[in-house]
């Protein structure tokens, strides 16, 4: 059973309901009708505003954000949110507010209505993480804090201390981690300061698949070229074969967190689908794994690289040919793999069909360039791949912190809906990019010290001719009309954006 959170209501409207969250979400809490859980939008709930607190959950893990809310959101009888009466609610979403990091037990009221935090978490063998079954718990537990599986009690009959309780280490540099925040889940650890430079990481995985060529099948007897990108979650270089002289982009991802047996099956598992993705205008995966902690991918390259350095060769613009071009292109591969049939492994080592995937990260980044001229052709990149990382509960928090360079592309359906995100988010994120490539912003201001997921929220995108006049009216319309996401989205499916387009010029 995975670790959960849930939310029991222990006073008001919705007493005795619980909310259950088994995977990594966001969700509000509020009066609005999108809001889960949401409270009743009547006069005994006016303290509460419509979108009032954003909850960030990882199971086990839950942290707490108010959106600058006229009454606060209060913890364990704390107000950790209220703005000042005189200022409005604009104004207050600027204000710092402290993320809370809930605990068992703890409880959160928002006017009449209060939540308890409940906390399941399975409980692992201190010596090889394997999870107990609950009707062993009792046996297992030796000592205060120290439960063994029933193997390791027949191999470890005396009282001793666990390795996983002798201190954590780096799984990439053997640093001592157990003082770390964050470091207090089973699986391997990778440090702060190794997560700060990926490509160390990567050139471990080179060596380590040099000295032992049977452990790293996939990477073996490749070489580093030269870095390509880096970024919140790790790096891409281009890679060479030594003997062969095929290229690809190598690239790897370093957990937030530790990365136990589960999480690394369930990502690899994710990721699998992504391999059966064949299409001219997708970045094919070849193949993936994990090592000491750190995931590592083999993609297709694109010697053009990354549709936002071909933005900033260009001082920040593209011409309205060149950036349509660009995007018809990335259409077609979206359109093919919102429909494509693909295989999935379930987690009980059976299979079965699913139609369609959804990218959840799409941006300038994320769109590459292969080719030159009249040939050259844009595939779409890194599919599957942020959204298996985030779904597994890798990326830690990840949409209480800064705005960084996803959620500026982000509609506010991702954030509402963020588990189940439907193909159309991937098409308001194509038409953010888009506008991107024609005024070098993104179609939503975010003010400085606001909360970017409460910006999301309560705006919508600036009308692009506002950003440049030289954008055709025709064409303006269309983009327009596709980043139009409240109260949902307006143009639904790739086919449909990429036919508008062609009909605007």
């Amino acid at each position: 059973m995975p670790a959960k959170v849930m939310l029991k209501v222990v006073e008001g409207a919705l007493q005795g309901r619980l909310f259950e969250f088994a995977e990594r979400t966001t969700c509000i809490i509020g009066r609005h009708k999108e809001c889960l859980p949401q409270l009743p939008d009547d006069e005994e709930h006016a303290t509460v505003s419509r979108r009032h607190c954003l909850l960030d959950i990882n199971p086990p893990d839950i942290r707490v954000r108010d959106f600058g809310s006229r009454n606060g959101t209060h913890v364990n009888g704390v107000n950790i949110g209220q703005r000042p009466d005189e200022t409005t609610a604009k104004e207050g979403a600027r204000l710092k507010y402290t993320d809370r990091d809930l605990n068992q037990g703890d409880r959160i009221k928002l006017g009449n209505t209060e939540f308890q935090v409940e906390v399941f978490v399975p409980l692992a063998c201190s010596d090889c993480t394997v999870e107990i079954p609950d009707e062993q718990r009792s046996a297992s537990q030796i000592a205060p804090g120290i439960s063994r599986c029933e193997t390791c009690r027949r191999n470890q009959p005396t009282l001793s201390m666990p390795p996983i309780l002798r201190g954590r280490v780096c799984a990439q540099c053997g640093k001592d981690v157990s003082a770390e925040a964050g470091r207090n889940r089973p699986g391997d650890v990778v440090c702060a300061a190794c997560q700060a430079d990926p490509f160390q990481a990567m050139r471990r995985l080179i060596q380590l698949a040099k000295s032992q060529p049977s452990e790293l099948p996939s990477i073996q007897g490749y070489e580093i070229v030269k870095e390509l990108s880096r970024g919140g979650m790790g790096a891409v270089c281009l890679a060479r074969h030594a003997q062969t002289g095929e290229q690809v982009a190598l690239k790897v991802m370093l957990p937030k967190i530790a990365v136990s047996k589960k999480g690394k099956q369930s990502f690899l598992r994710e990721t699998d689908i992504t391999k059966a993705l064949r299409h001219p205008h997708v970045v094919r995966l070849h193949d993936s794994g994990c090592s000491n902690g750190t995931f590592f991918f083999t993609l297709e390259f694109c010697d053009g690289g990354s549709v936002d350095k071909l933005m900033e060769t260009r001082g920040g613009t593209l011409s309205i040919d060149e950036a349509l071009s660009i995007t018809l292109d990335g259409l077609k591969g979206l359109d093919y793999a919102h429909q494509a049939e693909v295989v999935v492994r379930l987690e009980n080592g059976g299979t079965t069909v699913a139609r369609g995937l959804v990218h959840r990260d799409l941006k300038p980044q994320n769109l590459f360039l292969c080719g030159n001229g009249s040939s050259r052709v844009t595939k779409v990149g890194d599919f599957g791949l942020a959204k298996a990382f985030d779904t597994a509960g890798l990326s830690g928090y990840t949409r209480t912190g800064a705005i960084g360079g996803t959620l500026a592309y982000m509609p506010r359906q991702q954030i509402v809906d963020f588990k189940y995100a439907k193909p159309e988010v991937d098409v308001w994120s194509m038409a953010a990019s888009l506008y991107a490539m024609l005024t070098c912003t993104t179609p939503r201001d975010f003010p400085s010290g606001e909360d970017p997921c409460d910006v999301i929220l309560r705006t919508s995108a600036v009308p692009i001719r506002q950003r440049s006049s030289r954008i055709p009216q025709k064409l303006a319309e269309v983009i327009d009309a596709a980043l139009v996401d409240q109260p949902e989205i307006n143009i639904k499916t790739a086919a449909e954006l990429r036919s508008a387009l062609e009909g605007a010029v």
